[in-house]
């Protein structure tokens, strides 16, 4: 890779942990094309971007397993060039896209805290629908925005309405049937060897 196809990848990845307005909306055919059915049961994921050792919450996103599986990622700096975005949304979150998004945020000074709950078909569905919905989310807005996204829906009235990451976390982690990890990392901070990894892949094809 040359130093100038470095740096477009740098800039396309850089990370922030919530970052402005996403106006990014993918055709029809592009989110057809991606469209990722995971054979798990419908679920829905919390990740948490927290300071190393239970640090301050950075960032908040929820991997959603509905009629496909999505990931939504509102202010996010997370991107893939083979996958299609409408807003906030991504599309074709098969396991090593996930794993991608994980390693994203995962390095020396911030863990990333994973935590899952069971859910209904329908609602999962209605996540899906509704993080759609929000459209795109604005600078440092991530937590309010996904806690919105939760609230109302049943199953999630506990959930606060909130600016903070970890808020949200400790709520979703005391919900029923609720599981935990604590990801830890030893990236540097610029992490550009995941995303050269993320470019290069062959099983990202």
């Amino acid at each position: 890779m040359g130093l100038r196809q470095f740096a477009a990848v740098a800039m396309l990845f850089a990370l922030s942990a919530c970052g402005g307005p996403d106006n990014v909306y993918a055709t029809d055919a592009e989110v057809a094309a991606a469209r990722y059915v995971h054979d798990g049961p419908p679920s829905v994921t919390l990740f948490t971007v927290v300071g190393a050792g239970g640090g301050a919450g950075a960032h908040s996103g929820l991997l959603i397993n509905a009629s496909q599986r999505v990931m939504f990622d509102p202010a996010g700096s997370w991107h893939h060039p083979k996958l299609p975005e409408r807003h906030d949304v991504h599309y074709g979150m098969t396991p090593l896209m996930v794993d991608f998004y994980v390693d994203y945020h995962a390095r020396v000074t911030y863990d990333v805290v994973e935590q899952t709950v069971p859910v209904s078909p329908g609602v999962a569905q209605l996540l899906y629908q509704r993080a759609l919905a929000n459209g795109a989310t604005g600078k440092a807005l991530c937590a309010n925005n996904l806690s919105s996204v939760l609230r109302g829906v049943p199953g999630f009235e506990t959930i606060p309405q909130t600016f903070l990451p970890k808020q949200i976390m400790k709520a979703f982690g005391e919900l029923p049937g609720a599981t935990t990890r604590v990801i830890t990392d030893d990236d540097d901070n610029e992490n550009h060897g995941v995303l050269i990894v993320q470019m290069g892949d062959p099983r990202a094809e």
